[in-house]
C-alpha cells in the first residue's frame, strides 16, 4: 500500500526524533481527511512496539553504564515520542472508552504520582486537594491522563522553579477539577485557540496535550475551559487556572442505608428515629449486648452509641463491632467527655464524638448524612513501604521523632515546609499540631492529604480535648503528647497507631 506523503513525512520525522517536523506533518495529515486520520492512528499504534524495544534497551544500558548524558537524552526523546503517539491515537479514536461510577480522587492522585516521578517535575512544588467522596461517571485511565496532561502543561509553561495546585471540589452537585499554576500565563492571542491541536505557548510541549484533554472531557460530557484566576483563592493568585466541570451527579441507586442507634434512654432513640427515618432505616437497641445481637444478624452502615451504657460500654461495643466487620463506623455520644476516652475513641477509629446535650440537632443530622453518604474505608493490604512522612519544622523535635520511628523499623522523611511534592503513598504520616507553616486544623488537613488514605498521627505539645476531638474528626489514627523526654514510649505509641508490632 502506498503511504500518503504527509504520513511518510510524519514517520520520517518520528524516526529522526524531529519533534517540530513531526508536529507539522501530523497537522498536515490531520487535514487530509478522516480516512487518513484513522490510517495514521493505526500506523502510530504499530510504532509503539519498536518504541517499546528502544526504550527497554536504553533502560538496560542505563543500568549497566549509569544514566549518562546521551542515554538520558535518548530516553527523554523516546518518552516524548511515546507521548505524541498516545496523544494522536487518542485524538483520532472514535471509539468511546468504558465508564463506571468512580471516586475522582484515585485517578487524580495516580496522575500526581506519575507527574512527581518525572525528573523534570522536581523543580515544581505540587499541592493536591482531592477528597475521596466526590464521584462521577467516567473512565479512570482517561481521567488520569487528562489530569497528567494538565499537570505537564503547567510544568512546561514554567522555565524554572514553580508551583502547581490541583483542587477537586463541587459546584453545587457537579464535581469540578481545577489545575492552577503560578507561571507566566497564557498570551491573550492564544486563549481562544488553546485547545486546538498544535497550538501551544511552550517550546517544550507537543501541542497535543490540551486537545487530548478536551477530547477526554467531551467523552465524559464535561466542559473544560480557562477559569478566572480568583477560582483558586490563594495569595498571590495563580496566573493560569484550567477547570474541568463534570455533569451533576445523583446518588447511585441501591439499598436503603441502615443506622443503628444504641442508648438506654428511650427519648434519645426517639429523637434519632424522628430525625433520620425518612432518609434511612433506623434500628434501635437499649444496650450494647442487644446491639451486638442485631449486628450479628445483619450489618449496618453506621452505629451511633452512648458511651455510658448499662453492661457493655459504647467503647467496648465499638471494639466488638470492628471485630465483626473491619469497616464498621461508629459515632460515640457522651455527656461526660474526657481526654482519656477521646484518645481511646481515636485508637478504635471512631468517626466522631458527640457531646450531650446537642447544641444544634440540625448539625447532628448533617453529620449523620455526610457519614452515611461517604464510602466506608476499606482495610488496606499489607504494604512494604517503610517511609513515614513527618511534618515538623523544629529540627530537634524532628530528629527525636525520626529516632522513635527507627526503633520500629520505619524511615522518617522530614518535611519542614508546607510545599509538598506528591509521592507514592507512605506507610503513614506524623504531623505536629504545632507545625508553624500550617498550624492546628491546617496541619491536620495537610497530614491527611499527604497520607493518601494511610494512617496519620497527630503529636501535640500540649494535648487537650480540643486537639484530640479535632484530630478524631479529621480521621487521625491517634492524637498523642510528644513524649520527647522518653523516645521509647513515643516509639511504642507510634507503633500502636500504625498497627506495627515492636520488635
Amino acid at each position: 500500500m502506498e503511504i500518503p506523503a504527509p504520513l511518510a513525512q510524519l514517520l520520517q520525522a518520528l524516526d529522526a526524533g524531529d519533534l517540530p517536523a513531526a508536529r507539522a506533518a501530523a497537522a498536515a495529515f490531520q487535514r487530509s481527511g478522516l480516512h487518513s486520520t484513522q490510517l495514521a492512528a493505526e500506523v502510530l499504534h504499530e510504532l509503539r512496539q519498536p518504541l517499546l524495544g528502544v526504550k527497554a534497551y536504553a533502560q538496560l544500558l542505563a543500568e549497566d553504564r549509569g544514566p549518562t548524558g546521551p542515554l538520558r537524552l535518548l530516553m527523554s526523546q523516546v518518552e516524548r515520542m511515546e507521548q505524541i503517539v498516545s496523544d494522536y491515537i487518542r485524538l483520532a479514536s472514535e471509539r468511546p472508552a468504558p465508564q463506571q461510577r468512580l471516586s475522582l480522587a484515585a485517578p487524580i492522585w495516580a496522575a500526581a504520582r506519575l507527574f512527581s516521578v518525572n525528573p523534570d517535575s522536581a523543580r515544581i512544588s505540587l499541592e493536591v486537594e482531592a477528597p475521596e467522596d466526590i464521584f462521577a461517571q467516567g473512565n479512570a485511565r482517561l481521567i488520569e491522563q487528562l489530569t497528567l496532561n494538565l499537570l505537564n502543561n503547567a510544568r512546561d509553561a514554567m522555565s524554572g522553579r514553580g508551583r502547581v495546585k490541583v483542587v477537586l471540589t463541587r459546584e453545587g452537585s457537579a464535581p469540578v477539577l481545577y489545575v492552577a499554576d503560578w507561571g507566566p500565563g497564557i498570551p491573550d492571542e492564544l486563549k481562544e485557540r488553546i485547545f486546538e491541536p498544535y497550538v501551544t505557548a511552550s517550546k517544550r510541549g507537543t501541542g497535543l496535550g490540551l486537545s487530548v484533554c478536551r477530547r477526554i472531557a467531551q467523552e465524559h460530557h464535561a466542559r473544560i475551559d480557562l477559569a478566572p484566576q480568583g477560582a483558586i483563592r490563594d495569595v498571590p493568585p495563580p496566573a493560569t487556572v484550567f477547570r474541568v466541570l463534570f455533569p451533576a451527579t445523583e446518588a447511585a441507586p441501591g439499598r436503603r442505608k441502615r443506622l443503628l442507634v444504641v442508648d438506654d434512654e428511650t427519648i434519645i432513640r426517639m429523637v434519632f428515629r424522628d430525625l433520620m427515618s425518612k432518609e434511612c432505616e433506623v434500628i434501635e437497641a437499649a444496650s450494647g449486648e442487644e446491639a451486638l445481637d442485631l449486628l450479628r444478624e445483619a450489618p449496618v452502615d453506621l452505629i451511633v452509641t452512648d458511651k455510658n451504657l448499662p453492661g457493655l460500654s459504647g467503647l467496648e461495643l465499638a471494639q466488638q463491632a470492628r471485630r465483626l466487620s473491619a469497616t464498621s463506623r461508629v459515632i460515640l455520644m457522651t455527656g461526660y467527655p474526657s481526654l482519656v476516652t477521646t484518645q481511646q475513641a481515636l485508637e478504635l477509629g471512631v468517626v466522631d464524638y458527640l457531646l450531650k446535650p446537642f447544641d444544634d440537632i440540625r448539625e447532628v443530622r448533617n453529620l449523620l448524612r455526610a457519614t452515611l453518604a461517604a464510602p466506608p474505608a476499606q482495610p488496606g493490604a499489607a504494604t512494604q513501604v517503610k517511609r513515614v512522612d513527618v511534618l515538623e519544622d523544629n529540627p530537634t523535635t524532628a530528629a527525636q521523632i525520626a529516632e522513635a520511628l527507627e526503633l520500629v523499623g520505619l524511615e522518617a522523611r522530614i518535611l519542614p515546609t508546607s510545599e509538598l511534592i506528591a509521592l507514592e503513598q507512605p506507610a503513614g504520616v506524623v504531623v505536629s499540631w504545632d507545625f508553624s507553616p500550617a498550624y492546628g486544623r491546617k496541619a491536620l488537613e495537610l497530614g491527611k492529604a499527604l497520607a493518601q488514605g494511610a494512617p496519620f498521627v497527630v503529636l501535640a505539645e500540649h494535648l487537650t480535648m480540643e486537639t484530640a476531638l479535632e484530630s478524631l474528626r479529621a480521621g487521625a489514627a491517634a492524637c498523642l503528647p510528644k513524649l520527647l523526654s522518653d523516645t521509647t514510649a513515643l516509639s511504642r505509641e507510634l507503633s500502636r497507631a500504625f498497627k506495627k508490632g515492636v520488635p
